[in-house]
């Protein structure tokens, strides 16, 4: 009927079959032509134009300026209209004479409607700024594709009968035009001139490249050339393309998750109502909140992303949806060629037709699968950069409480694993519903080939997938077992490397090895048991296309006598199961990937609705009278301790201009006080408000990775003559004559070069420059000494300073300026007593005069002539009276030793100062890189303390790989190669034998089917198949097995290697990096690297039998063999060049993301403080967009690579057809479906195989991460075995240098320039010197931390060069200036190798005051510590120190500045226990405060590394002329 009337629409046939199909020399009719020829690409112009507007619509750029290429289409276009008309104008003239038919107006006149709007989506393109349209260029493609068939209709016709009509020649113009329409549309258009972006430097050649270009990513071509005849550099690296950076993806983001949270936040969490409560465990306090039933909503991130990033992603879920359906055209295309083959009487044509089009199909295929993929990286791209920032934003709002319930390293982990798994994801999600369509169509064309007997397999599949989501639960499970040890590894690594230079001193490396180790078992036994899982589903998935068509097969000739199988059935249904086997193999590992991801949304989720700091809890209300302001407030450092909180009815009113002091005892609360001034403490009563903008010295000094200028600055631009009077204010000059670069000198991670004193000045000096209003200073002053101290006090914040105008909280406990202060605030357990002057408060005799009291007690204990004190003193006197005086100080002598079982109970305060960020790390004070010289040197070696992380170039040395193998042993090794041999031998053995069966003839004599010939067929198929399905389960069992071996041994040796490491390896490394070995790389060498050797194995020799059955189908095919691996090869190199250089730029461009970020966790209370959020947050995203420039280009690569070599495997597909085609009567039908249905597979293994082994050669960089740093130089032995020491030694304590000489590492200056003294046994010796003389060089060279450089030291005469260092270190016991505790008991912390039995530890813990402190914590001894000891005051941390050392109890002791960061009281604690406890040691002092070594035997005085007095304090201080006289002169200890 249609043809009826198409046939009256042209007046001539619409369709001949006999001139089409049944002839050896095809074509079609002039209805065709005119018709559906025409119709079709101007159809598609019209459906699709929608897509162009929208890009229009959205386009952020204008104005293409007019070129000749403009010009050109526009004129030939418009040429192509005026034919059209003349076209339809010689109709309408030719209808007064004779018939004209309908279709001779319609056509033209579509042409012209359809060439119009071509026009007009030209005009609009260059308005818009579109620079190519793959919306014409497909329309003109299509045009001259379609064109050429009546293109050769004319031309022929007219050879034949050599006439000219209008119509040949009216198409001999318009066809050429088409042509050329087509190929100018190969070109790009010029740059548009205006553009919202901002302009970059190098814009990504993507924008400037044509349509095709981007379908074949030739615009990548330059990239992987340049990367393979050099390593590529960042500087090689495009830019960003604008819609994919930080700038507009993260507000897009932003908009739709602020809306969700709002909505979530309606309902407020109200935690004060105790009706219908349900309590809830807090990790971090172990205690149990009762919270009422209404707790607010989590709102997810889901909604947000997907709101944000869901057109592309449903753009690319549509090119999927299309491919889909398109893979299924191959096997219907396979079945006639299969029977064109059998038939072997038709023409030639067909079957050069059929292969044509399986290279066509293929093709399209191809494009459009690298499209899809494009669109879903991009959108993971985008969605890693939204949650990164969303992530890092929220770690600046969180609340303390918040802040305590996630560890550092479990934050940096939600961005580096969480997000990164979110980006792994989108490429595959789709899979979801592909998977399952993909399983249908399969089933509906089987159904077709083999009828009922299809159920029969899929029954086997349906029986298979519960199996198989049974071993992928137990997997996940394994998964969730391994990322909790892993977590705790990487914990406890930070920690140990946050702590080596104590673990070192202690010589306690091994217990914490130990402990690593043991964590790292759990893990192991963890992997194996996945290794076998992994091996079972991959044994399930390998069988199960086997197992399906055998048991179809089966069913098949066995079900109905009639049914023969051919190899038409057998090889379409082959290729259809193949088909199958994809989707079935990816749905349960997608199933898997999105349960991961669903466990990281959740993480993810939890943190980001976590509780934020209450903007409410400060108000800035500029009309308030007082600048600072409190009214009846009350504090608690989390919201769970509301019944007890830290401060309680604090009124403060500090007026504009004032400085007042905190002052009260340890643990008083005075630090919280400043917390709550700042917002991070939570109110729970009362108003607090601040005018103007701030700044904070914290007491623990946070120092960024930057230059020394950089952390004074603080993002505030420089100005020369302020800079230079706040660094001489601070006291800063004579460290930056010190600094090899001056204040140019990198400050490393966490400050590593500075000593306590320095950092503590270079964040005043940050606070002074920043120039703020109000300053909250919490005890500046106590890590400096003491004449350092006077001068920050007078030239910085006393009346006389620079502050002299701002309004300034100090919390002192130097009691010294406390009579130059406005105000004094007196706290004591969490409430203020007393405010007053200070001869207000003197006359009070209350709290503020029994605090000084205390001082003086300790003053007197201490000796201390101090003139100031001396007033102090007499102050006292006429207030209280002399007697009454004396009482006191008696009755507060017997009181100090209980003091510190009275600084409040643990749970109460969380930390001494209140800020919960990881106080002490204790990198802290590495005094190491302070390189001491006095004169201004050029700079040198050292100078750059951080060495930039090495990115190995070129290719991965061969002898990695052999490292490796090696690691996994040969057996394992070996194994697995034979495996894959047997498992592809028995492939091709069921395959071939099925070619065999099709082929045979199965009927007797009298045509009735031969049954035990048919069983006999069947029974090998069976067999062959089982053989597969066990090879498949070793092949994969053996390269899992092996991995799992190596990357347990080389973690042992990396672990051991990093142990043994000098202390100036963790200098000069940051810590981030190591970590990243032993998280990141471990990880690699635990679950991506088994899979992804034992995947590439694999592949190879799928490869090896695919070419061996096309070649053994048909010999003429090892001729393309050769040229076709050229091309592959050459692909393959140029791809693995570049992308293995871009991998290692991304991972070097990762890690800045995540140290930037552990920086900001650490520093988030000085941020808020200063108010430079948005500054960090810029930093922040900066980094990401830097790290995604990176990554971007390997994407690409990714894609590159793949169209290329699926078009190397849609060649092997076309020589494969196109020889069985040629060889027709040569092959048996059978022997050419098997070719060809392999040929079918061979274009995803193809591709597999460059991915998977260039991502072992990438990941295999992990091997060469973790060997180097398991080569690492290493400190001498820890045991000497020719030389032990006899266990009493050192039984006097006799201490000798001899000319000794050492500098910190190779390059730099000598640090001690030739000391020689002596130390008796016994003797007290202080050791003192200004910044930088080399005090604590002293005791690393004592300890072994550095080596000699030139002569000795003895210790009871024995050289200690010849000892093994644990030897030595065990021997000497140090209090280290910075207290560090590791999270563990507090048994752990104070003897981690249980040598001691409990008695001993409570008689240390006794001496050092802190038994009834432990006897009142719930759990005793086995007192959980937090990370870096954060649950304990800094002075409780001092004092754990203390009782390390007496639990020691060696005969030589060493202090170093232990007193730095200690109240008086503390120290003074320290002071009478050491002389009690010590008196027959040898003890050496590294001096603070001079007080504490003016009852020293003798005094070293150290100036510029070397001696220049050493003689008792008595002598030296009335020699006027001494350099220690001047010193004490100084702190105001000489007259």
């Amino acid at each position: 009927m249609e043809n009826r009337t198409m046939d009256q629409f042209c007046g001539s046939k619409f369709w001949d079959k006999e001139l089409t199909w049944n002839t050896d020399d095809p074509d079609t009719t002039e209805c065709f032509q005119k018709t559906v020829l025409v119709w079709v690409p101007c159809a598609f112009l019209w459906m699709f134009s929608g897509i162009e507007v929208y890009y229009f619509l959205n386009s952020k750029s204008k104005n293409i300026p007019y070129s000749w290429l403009f010009f050109s289409k526009q004129i030939l276009a418009g040429v192509l209209i005026l034919l059209s008309i003349v076209d339809l104008g010689n109709a309408i003239h030719r209808s007064s004479s004779e018939t004209v038919y309908n279709v001779d107006y319609c056509t033209p006149s579509i042409k012209i409607v359809t060439f119009i709007v071509a026009v007009t989506l030209v005009i609009y393109n260059r308005k818009y700024g579109m620079r190519t349209s793959g919306l014409l260029f497909l329309f003109w493609f299509l045009l001259a594709l379609c064109g050429v068939i009546q293109y050769r209709s004319l031309l022929r016709l007219y050879i034949k009968e050599g006439e000219v009509t209008y119509s040949f020649v009216s198409y001999m113009i318009y066809y050429p035009i088409v042509v050329l329409l087509f190929l100018l549309n190969f070109l790009v258009d010029a740059e548009p001139s205006y553009s919202e972006y901002p302009k970059v430097e190098k814009p990504c050649p993507e924008q400037r490249s044509s349509f095709p270009a981007k379908i074949f990513f030739t615009w990548f071509d330059p990239m992987a050339w340049k990367g393979f005849r050099k390593p590529l550099e960042v500087t090689d690296l495009w830019s960003m393309n604008p819609e994919d950076t930080a700038k507009e993806i993260v507000p897009k983001f932003d908009k739709y998750w602020n809306k969700s949270s709002q909505k979530n936040n309606k309902v407020f969490w109200t935690y004060f109502s105790a009706q219908n409560a349900k309590a809830s465990f807090r990790k971090a306090s172990g205690q149990v909140d009762f919270n009422n039933g209404q707790k607010k909503k989590m709102s997810s991130i889901l909604l947000p992303l997907c709101k944000a990033f869901g057109t592309t992603f449903l753009f690319g879920a549509l090119l999927k949806f299309v491919q889909d359906v398109v893979i299924f055209s191959s096997p219907q295309i396979l079945k006639l060629l299969i029977a064109f083959i059998d038939a072997g009487q038709e023409p030639m044509w067909k079957g050069y037709l059929y292969a044509v089009l399986l290279l066509v199909t293929a093709t399209f295929q191809t494009l459009i699968l690298s499209q899809y993929f494009h669109r879903m990286f991009l959108v993971g791209l985008r969605i890693r950069t939204a949650l990164i920032a969303a992530i890092y934003r929220k770690a600046l709002r969180m609340s303390n409480a918040a802040r305590k319930e996630s560890t550092v390293g479990e934050i940096v982990n939600l961005m580096s694993v969480d997000a990164q798994r979110f980006m792994d994801l989108t490429a595959y999600i789709n899979m979801i519903w592909s998977a399952p369509l993909q399983i249908v169509l399969a089933l509906y064309f089987l159904w077709d080939i083999l009828g009922p007997a299809v159920l029969a397999g899929l029954a086997v599949l349906l029986i298979l997938i519960p199996v198989n989501v049974l071993i992928t639960n137990r997997v996940k499970t394994l998964q969730i077992r391994q990322m909790k040890f892993k977590d705790e590894r990487v914990k406890l690594m930070n920690e140990v490397l946050n702590g080596m230079k104590v673990l070192k001193l202690y010589a306690w490396e091994p217990s914490f090895e130990e402990q690593i180790l043991r964590i790292r078992k759990k893990e192991i036994k963890v992997l194996k048991e996945a290794a076998y899982h992994n091996s079972g589903t991959s044994f399930i998935w390998s069988f199960a296309p086997f197992l399906v068509s055998l048991v179809s097969f089966a069913t098949y000739v066995l079900i109905d006598e009639n049914n023969r199988l051919d190899s038409s059935i057998a090889f379409v249904s082959l290729s259809l199961f193949n088909i199958l086997r994809f989707p079935l193999s990816i749905l349960p590992m997608m199933i898997g990937n999105i349960v991961q991801a669903y466990v990281s949304v959740k993480r993810i989720n939890k943190f980001m609705n976590t509780e934020e700091l209450d903007p409410n809890n400060v108000q800035h209300d500029s009309s308030e009278p007082y600048v600072l302001l409190i009214e009846n407030g009350t504090f608690a450092w989390d919201t769970e301790n509301i019944d007890r909180p830290t401060l309680r009815n604090i009124n403060l009113q500090v007026e504009q201009g004032q400085l007042v002091a905190v002052v009260g005892t340890v643990g008083s609360g005075k630090s919280s006080l400043i917390s709550a001034l700042l917002g991070e403490m939570d109110k729970i009563s009362g108003r607090v408000n601040t005018k103007g903008s701030i700044a904070y010295v914290s007491q623990q000094a946070w120092i960024q990775n930057a230059s020394l200028q950089d952390n004074v600055l603080f993002g505030k631009s420089l100005n020369k003559s302020t800079y230079n009077r706040v660094i001489e204010a601070c006291a800063l000059n004579p460290d930056l004559k010190v600094l090899p670069a001056g204040d140019q000198t990198e400050i490393g991670e966490k400050g590593i070069n500075l000593s306590g004193g320095q950092k503590q000045r270079v964040a005043l000096a940050r606070a002074v420059y920043n120039d703020s209003d109000v300053y909250f200073l919490d005890d500046p002053l106590s890590a400096v000494d003491s004449h350092v101290g006077k001068h920050i006090f007078e030239n910085v914040i006393g009346p006389s300073g620079l502050l002299r105008k701002k309004t300034r909280v100090l919390v002192t406990h130097g009691i010294t300026y406390l009579p130059e202060v406005d105000n004094i605030i007196v706290v004591k357990d969490g409430e203020i007593t007393e405010v007053g002057t200070y001869k207000q408060l003197l006359e009070k005799k209350g709290a503020f005069s029994e605090f000084l009291v205390h001082h003086l007690q300790e003053v007197q204990a201490d000796d201390e002539s101090e003139a100031d004190l001396q007033e102090i003193k007499q102050q006292l006197e006429s207030t209280i009276g002399s007697s009454e005086l004396q009482e006191k100080l008696a009755r507060s002598k017997s009181r100090t030793s209980e003091s510190q079982s009275e600084s409040g109970s643990i749970v109460d305060r969380k930390s001494i100062n209140g800020s919960l960020k990881r106080q002490y790390s204790t990198d802290s004070y590495k005094n190491i890189n302070n390189i001491k010289e006095m004169k201004l040197t050029p700079p040198k070696v050292g100078e750059k303390l951080i060495e930039v992380e090495k990115t190995e170039i070129g290719s991965v040395k061969w002898q990695v790989y052999s490292h490796y193998f090696k690691s996994i042993g040969w057996f394992l090794s070996i194994s697995t190669i034979v495996m894959n041999a047997m498992f592809q031998g028995f492939s091709i053995g069921s395959n071939t034998w099925l070619s065999i069966w099709s082929d045979g003839n199965l009927t007797d004599v009298n045509n009735t089917i031969n049954r035990s010939k048919q069983d006999m067929y069947l029974g090998v198929y069976g067999a062959l198949g089982l053989g597969q399905a066990m090879a498949s389960f070793f092949c994969d069992l053996a390269p899992q097995l092996g991995c799992w071996l190596a990357a347990r041994q080389m973690h042992i040796v990396m672990l051991r290697a990093v142990m043994r490491a000098p202390l100036t390896f963790f200098d000069t490394t940051p810590t981030g990096r190591i970590i990243s070995r032993f998280a990141k790389d471990v990880d690699i060498l635990d679950t991506s690297l088994p899979q992804q050797i034992s995947d590439s194995i694999y592949c190879l020799f799928e490869v090896i039998a695919t070419l061996v059955v096309i070649s053994f189908s048909t010999p003429i095919f090892i001729s393309v063999i050769l040229p076709i691996s050229i091309i592959y090869y050459l692909a393959q190199r140029l791809y693995v060049a570049s992308s293995r250089q871009l991998k290692r730029l991304e991972s070097v461009s990762r890690s800045p993301i995540y140290s930037h970020f552990s920086e900001t966790v650490s520093g988030a209370q000085m941020i808020r403080a200063f108010g430079v959020q948005n500054r960090f947050i810029n930093e922040s995203e900066s980094k990401v967009d830097f790290n995604q420039v990176c990554y971007y280009p390997s994407i690409i690569a990714n894609r590159w690579l793949a169209v290329r070599l699926e078009m190397v495997g849609n060649l092997i597909i076309f020589f494969a057809a196109l020889f069985a085609v040629l060889n027709k009567d040569g092959i048996g039908p059978g022997v050419a479906g098997l070719s060809i249905s392999y040929a079918l597979q061979v274009t995803q293994t193809l591709n597999w195989l460059v991915r998977m082994t260039s991502d072992v050669e990438t990941n295999i960089v992990a091997v060469e991460r973790i060997k180097e740093y398991g080569e690492t130089p290493q400190e001498a032995a820890w045991k000497n075995p020719d030389f032990t020491p006899s266990p009493k030694w050192p039984d006097q304590g006799r201490v000798e240098f001899k000319d000794y000489k050492v500098r910190y590492r190779e390059g730099l200056e000598l640090v001690l320039r030739g000391l020689s003294f002596s130390v008796k046994g016994g003797e007290k010796v202080g050791i003192v010197g200004r910044t930088g003389a080399g005090k604590s060089s002293l005791t690393l060279a004592l300890f072994r931390i550095i080596e000699a450089a030139d002569g000795k030291i003895l210790i009871d005469d024995i050289d200690v060069a010849k000892l093994g260092l644990h030897d030595l270190r065990s021997r000497l016991t140090i209090i280290p200036q910075d207290p560090v505790l590791f999270s563990g008991t507090l048994r752990m912390n104070l003897d981690p190798f249980n040598c001691h039995n409990d008695d001993e530890v409570w008689r240390a813990l006794e001496h050092a005051h802190l038994k009834s402190f432990v006897k009142n914590l719930p759990n005793g001894l086995l007192h959980e510590v937090s990370e870096g000891g954060e649950n304990l005051s800094i002075g409780q941390r001092q004092l754990i120190c203390l009782a390390r050392a007496l639990l020691r109890k060696t005969k030589v002791l060493i202090l170093d500045e232990a007193t730095a960061s200690v109240d008086l009281e503390t120290d003074d604690l320290i002071q009478t226990t050491i002389r009690q406890e010590f008196k027959d040691c040898t003890v050496l002092t590294i001096a603070h405060r001079l007080n504490t070594i003016l009852d020293s035997d003798r005094v070293l005085v150290l100036d510029n590394g070397r001696i220049v007095e050493y003689d008792s304090p008595e002598t030296l201080l009335h020699d006027p002329s001494s350099l220690f006289n001047s010193i004490a002169k100084d702190a105001g200890l000489a007259t």
